[in-house]
């Protein structure tokens, strides 16, 4: 498949899954989008199930692009910058609709393990990258020397999940849980009287 080939089907398959959701998406709906026939998108990709695969694993590109290297002057500044990229969406991107299609995907992981090993990747992945910055922190002081990087790392990406889940169920503002996830960081990683810089 070539690059611009394989770009169309992925944007076509971002644009439906806007539009239609999981469980109703078809793949005319795709190729629809993509501006591809459905015999097409077919030579390509056998059913949907194939091509959601192939979506997650491009997403998931672009995902570890995006926490790769977080701005900040030190690991308390780092660690909400990255936060911030993974709870709060890119400015082009419609939050809502696409992250109730993926929220209908992820409800898939249990049932299907090409789905859950993919998710399990992202959630790896943004796991490790918390944990690193924490090491870094505790080592130079930034953080209080009595956090265990392993355990605020398992706390922090599951607290983000939540946050993303409840804003899709539900309605939470991202801003709120932000604004608490800011709380925890002074209260309970950095010591006393530090604070973090939050602009």
């Amino acid at each position: 498949m070539s690059s611009d080939a394989a770009d169309d089907i992925m944007d076509g398959t971002h644009s439906a899954l806007r539009t239609h959701g999981y469980a109703a998406l078809t793949m005319q709906d795709i190729a629809d989008e993509a501006g591809l026939s459905k015999a097409a998108l077919h030579y390509h990709f056998d059913c949907k199930h194939d091509l959601l695969l192939s979506f997650l694993d491009r997403l998931y590109g672009q995902f570890e692009a995006r926490i790769a290297d977080p701005p900040g002057d030190d690991p308390a500044e780092q660690l909400l910058s990255l936060i911030e990229t993974v709870m709060l969406p890119p400015a082009d991107d419609d939050p809502h609709e696409f992250r109730t299609a993926l929220l209908e995907i992820e409800a898939q992981a249990p049932y299907d393990e090409s789905f859950r090993e993919r998710l399990e990747r992202f959630d790896d992945a943004f796991t490790e990258r918390i944990r690193s910055i924490l090491a870094a922190g505790v080592e130079d002081g930034t953080f209080r020397e009595d956090v265990d990087p392993d355990e605020a790392a398992s706390f922090v990406a599951t607290y983000v999940r939540g946050a993303r889940t409840q804003n899709v169920a539900v309605g939470t503002p991202l801003d709120d849980s932000l604004s608490a996830f800011r709380s925890y960081v002074e209260s309970t990683l950095l010591p006393a009287s530090a604070e973090v810089d939050t602009e």
